[in-house]
């Protein structure tokens, strides 16, 4: 059985379990530590000393009920009883789709969480082009996955992308409406039928040649970022849909903020970028 405590004031967390589970032996609160059993907003945490702020979430599984394994190189960015959040790997898709039902994201997060004779159920809060890299939110139950679309207009989303050239001005939006053809390529202009879209972006750096942008989206349309970009003239690097084609594309789904559908308090979850972007910027 798990207990579940919120953070009133600062303090360490042995310091904080010890005062909160009293009838709890210290012993078993250092073991339960050590397993990976406590999580703080999501996260396990093995250190006594970790420092916890006000409103954060603290969750001590039993034994056996600790963080999930997760599939060989995806890392579980945030994870709870009705979310589960992992960086998912350019070149993989989010979903299977009528035409592609190779591996996947979800099906590998869904095996990793199955027991035998217990299958896991998750679904796709949102989706990720198979080329870009970042947060993946899945859900643990149908109404979980319902309850973050009906608020999906309160989420923050943010993403680094590393784009040909440089920008002018170097923060800016852009407003431009888009619309598909029948070989589902996206073209920015107006057209009827076609839907409104904006596009933030500021620039972080700007190497010989290049420039990485901080991207921030008002609406979120299919391959919206990418089609934006390539319109301002500066595609994003590797993007051979939309610019030119490259190893892999430089677009990464950094940060994405919520409301819990639990209680609403806010959740954040981030995915640092690899270090490959600074490598390919040389900074």
């Amino acid at each position: 059985m798990s207990e579940r405590l919120e953070v009133t004031h600062p303090a360490g967390l042995f310091e904080f379990l010890a005062a909160r589970l009293s009838g709890w032996h210290r012993n078993i609160l250092r073991e339960r530590l050590r397993a990976g059993c406590v999580r703080v907003n999501g996260q396990a945490v093995t250190r006594g000393d970790h420092a916890l702020s006000a409103g954060d979430r603290v969750e001590v599984a039993a034994r056996g009920e600790g963080p999930s394994s997760p599939p060989r190189g995806i890392v579980t960015l945030y994870e709870d009883e009705h979310l589960i959040a992992i960086d998912k790997p350019a070149g993989l898709l989010s979903v299977s789709t009528e035409r592609q039902r190779e591996r996947t994201a979800l099906a590998l997060v869904r095996e990793s969480l199955s027991r035998p004779g217990r299958p896991a159920r998750l679904w796709p809060v949102h989706r990720l082009d198979r080329e870009t890299s970042g947060v993946l939110l899945l859900a643990r139950s149908r109404e979980v996955c319902e309850a973050v679309r009906a608020t999906w207009d309160e989420v923050t989303k943010t993403y680094l992308a590393i784009v040909e050239g440089h920008p002018r001005p170097s923060t800016g939006a852009v407003e431009q409406p888009l619309w598909e053809d029948r070989a589902l390529f996206v073209h920015a202009g107006r057209k009827p039928g076609a839907k409104q879209a904006r596009t933030r972006y500021r620039t972080l750096a700007s190497p010989p040649g290049r420039a990485l942008l901080e991207v921030e989206l008002d609406t979120g349309r299919r391959h919206q970022i990418r089609v934006h970009l390539a319109w301002l003239g500066h595609p994003v690097v590797g993007d051979a849909r939309y610019g030119r084609g490259g190893p892999r594309l430089w677009l990464h789904a950094q940060h994405l903020g919520l409301p819990h559908p639990q209680d609403g308090c806010r959740l954040r979850i981030e995915a640092p970028a690899a270090s490959e972007f600074a490598r390919l910027l040389g900074v």
